[in-house]
Parts: C-alpha cells; structure tokens; sequence
C-alpha cells in the first residue's frame, strides 16, 4: 500500500520528531561536556588522558548502535515500528539520567568510568533502535513522492539535540557561579531529560502504528525472522553493504566532523572558552538546520544521490582551507601584543597529601579585543619538579576569549561545514527507506545507518584528536590538520563508491 495523503501527517511528524530530539539530546550532553566530565569521572593527574578516556566512553556509545539496530530493528520488523521505539525511549532517557547521579573518581575510585561506560553503552544500545524506527514510520506514513521532505523534518532533530543541549549547559554556567557548576551543576542538565522523556512518552503511547507495515502484518506479509532475511539474502546484503560504503560512511564522518570535531577542536585545540564555543556552535546549528528540510524537499525533485555525494566532495576539498582559517583566527602569534596589559604570577600552594605544587597564572591582551590566559601546574617533590619521561611533570590551561569579529568568522566557517552536514545527511533517511521493503525495512536500513554513523562517525572524535596530539607532540607545525585526515580519506572511499554504485535516481518503491 502507497499512501498518498498528508493528512494527519503532522502529529505524526510532531510526536517521531520530539522523541527523536530528546534521545540526540540525551545522546549529545555527554558529548557537549566531556571536557568537564574527563575531570569527574578518571583520574586527575593526566588531564590529556583523562579527556581522550572521554572521547573513548563517548564514541563506546556509537560503538554499539549497530547491535542496538539489530536487536530494535528485529522487534520493529516483527511487533511494530511504535511499541519498539517507545522502549528505545525510555531506556535512553533513563541510562542519561543516571549518568548524572554517579559520584566521581574522587569518591568511588574504578567504579565511576565503568558506571559511565555501562550508561553509555545502554545509551547507544536505545538510539540504536530510534532513529530506524522513527524514520521508517514518518517515511511509512508519507507519499512516495515527497519522502524527502517529510522524512527531512526528522533529520532536523539530532542538530536541534545538540543545539538544546549547547543552550542548557549555556544557561545553566549562567545561572550557576563557576566554582557551583564545576562541582555539581553540570550534572543538571543530565536530570532535566528525565522531564523531557516523560512528555514524549506520553505523546507517542498515543500513536498509532504505521499503515504501510499495519496493512503487511494484517496480511500476514510480516517476517519472523528479519535477521536471516535481511543479511542471508544475498540481493539485500548487497544493498546493506552498498548503502553502508557508498553513503552512510561518508555521511557519518561528515556529519560528526562538523558538529563533533569542530567543536572539540575550538576547545581542546584553540583553547577557545567553553561558553564562547558553546554559544558561536549553537548559532551556526541555528542558521543551518533549515536546510536539513531544504535538501530533503529537493532531493525528491532532483534524486538523493546528486545532493549526498556532492556534500560529500565538497567536504573533501575544502575542509583542510576551512579548519586552516579556524586555526590562524586565534593564533596569538600573529597577534599584536598589548605588553603593558600582560600579568605573570607563581605562587607555591599545598596540594593534596601534603604535595606543593608550582603555579603560574599568566594574562595577556592584544589590540583585536583577544584575551589570553593560561595556569600551569607544576607538580613538585621535596621542593623540586617531578620529572615523567625527561619532561617537567606539569597540567597547563589556556583559555583565549575571542572578540566580536572573530566570533562571526568562527561562527561562518563551522555554518559552512554544517551545510555540508545538512547535504549528505538531509536526504539519507528516504535513500535508505527506499531500498527496503517494508517487512525488514527497519532492521535492513537501521543497520548500515548505524554501522556508517557510530562506527566511522563515532570513533571520529577520539581518532582525530589522537591525530592531533600524536603530531603536536611529533613537532608538526601544521598539527591542527593532522585530524583532518581521517573525515576526508573515509568520505573520499565513499564518494568514490557511491559515484559508482548507487542509482541515480531514487531508489524503486517496494511498498
């Protein structure tokens, strides 16, 4: 059965979208706060490791979404696309939840990583199942002809996730001094999702099931075994594999560098304040997510192909100039130095078990409006450094606060790399619809979805800044575009197959 109204498709939209955003919110918080997490939940004394452990539990969490679109995808095929993402809901919500209720290293020791990770895990699991479900079903209840657009509006959701959660982090520093939000008020933002699932719980138990797949399981066209059929069949293999390399992998490293690594590499590799970096991320996200619906809409006119592998090559090309700008906007060195405003100050103060540690505080002005600040931590021993592998053991963090013109041209640049975003990612969940029919759609689509975005998107952020550091520490003057590497030689094999391989127009209705 085709459907061929709109009517009703609204609530529809409004109650898949709302679920969908909560989970990416869920999802996205941990991400938005790993710098402050690193410092919570693993041991203190290599802030650098700390934060790539981070990065690891962060991307576990994607590890796993193929295992959670197996095993959601199944029940979706076989009980129903509403039932199984009401259950992917309420885990989500609950595993964000506690995730804010573990005491940190400090206070457990081992257990609070492991605590971490085993949330994290069940987070990937849950939206492991969403996004499938919630596509299939807006997809199942939209015409052929304009799935794209329909379909778009649910793509708009995982940006408007991350946005949220950029904007609660941001209100909640505000509301909260410094010292309050570092010592228990980042954990607020985890609580609040629990409130927000509850509402979407009850506005999507009012669902009905999709008429597409209601109409197959009345008939008896539904499959007690999606698993065998969806990866036995040699002919759907085919297709799960040519939907995997030829676009979900490159839509994955695309998606992730330009929401996820961006915001990773304004922080830990400009060293750009964290509120700064939160606030110009979530107005680029502003500006870009309308054409999440504008290349949905035009990918039913012209084909998804076109509009997917064109948002890949020109995040090939131009990623290396756009981060190369990112980085000399705040380079210091090339900024005028106002001297007479510069300060330095070392102070000796107890640490814990009766350590002395060596702080310097440094500040610096420059005639655009940049401030720079920096506090370096030397560890000391009976009065002297502690030496770790010939080097001076040491913490150092530098903060720079961007002025207003600086802001805008950041603000720009990561707008840019999010259209790219909004290309290869706007038309994916009616590409992937169509190449499935309906009795293991879910299961055949959310797989390779999942595979593309939290395997090769996932692992981004933590392989690209181990990049990073490795050619900093190697002397590598352009180390800032070492992490590059990874996002364009992934997104280049994509684009090279899915030139090849995939139609060129939309794929044949299999309803």
């Amino acid at each position: 059965m085709s459907v061929t109204s709109t009517k009703g498709i609204w609530k529809v939209i409004t109650a898949s979208s709302l679920g969908t955003l909560i989970e990416w919110y869920d999802f996205y918080i941990f991400g938005s706060l790993a710098v402050v997490i690193s410092t919570k939940f693993f041991p203190a004394d290599n802030p650098t490791a700390a934060f790539l452990s981070t990065l690891a539990t962060f991307a576990a969490g994607f590890v796993v979404r193929p295992f959670g679109a197996l095993f959601f995808g199944r029940l979706g095929d076989i009980i129903g696309r509403k039932y199984t993402f009401m259950v992917t809901l309420l885990l989500m919500g609950g595993a964000t939840f506690l995730i804010g209720c573990i005491p940190s290293y400090e206070s457990i020791g081992f257990w609070a990583p492991l605590a971490v990770l085993i949330l994290r895990l069940l987070q990937g699991l849950a939206l492991g199942g969403e996004y499938g479900g919630a596509a299939t079903y807006v997809a199942e209840h939209s015409p052929a002809n304009q799935r794209g657009y329909w379909t778009s509006w649910i793509q708009t959701m995982a940006t408007f996730g991350l946005f949220i959660s950029l904007m609660v982090i941001l209100v909640t520093r505000a509301v909260l001094s410094p010292e309050e939000f570092d010592l228990w008020g980042w954990r607020i933002p985890f609580w609040i999702s629990i409130i927000m699932v509850v509402v979407s719980y009850v506005i999507r138990r009012k669902m009905h099931e999709s008429p597409v797949f209601a109409k197959a399981k009345a008939e008896g066209k539904t499959t007690t075994n999606p698993l065998k059929e969806s990866f036995g069949n040699k002919l759907n293999l085919k297709f799960v594999l040519l939907a995997l390399f030829g676009a979900a992998m490159g839509q994955g490293v695309v998606w992730y560098t330009g929401q996820f690594y961006a915001m990773s590499f304004l922080k830990t590799v400009m060293f750009i304040d964290s509120s700064q970096v939160d606030a110009l991320l979530g107005i680029a996200l502003l500006m870009a997510t309308p054409f999440f619906v504008f290349f949905g809409w035009l990918s039913d006119k012209v084909g998804r192909k076109s509009i997917m592998m064109t948002g890949m090559l020109l995040a090939i090309l131009l990623y290396r100039p756009i981060y190369t700008a990112m980085y000399q906007t705040t380079d210091v060195a090339t900024k005028t130095e106002l001297v007479e405003k510069s300060t330095k100050v070392a102070v000796i103060k107890e640490a814990k078990e009766g350590k002395m540690d060596s702080i310097y505080t440094a500040t610096k002005e420059f005639a655009d409006g940049t401030k720079w600040s920096q506090i370096k931590t030397v560890h000391l021993e009976d009065g002297k450094s502690v030496i770790v592998n010939g080097k001076v053991k040491a913490d150092t963090k530098t903060t720079i606060n961007i002025n207003n013109h600086d802001r805008w041209w950041l603000i720009f640049l990561v707008f840019i790399q999010v259209i790219f975003v909004t290309m290869v990612y706007g038309p994916i969940a009616a590409f992937l619809v169509e190449m499935f029919p309906v009795k293991i759609r879910y299961t055949s689509m959310s797989l390779p979805y999942h595979v593309g975005n939290g395997i090769f998107g996932g692992l981004l952020p933590a392989i690209s800044t181990y990049f990073v550091t490795t050619a900093k520490d190697d002397g590598d003057p352009q180390f800032y575009l070492a992490g590059l590497w990874y996002p364009i030689v992934i997104a280049a094999v994509s684009f090279l197959i899915g030139m090849v391989y995939l139609k060129t127009k939309n794929n044949i209705e299999h309803d």
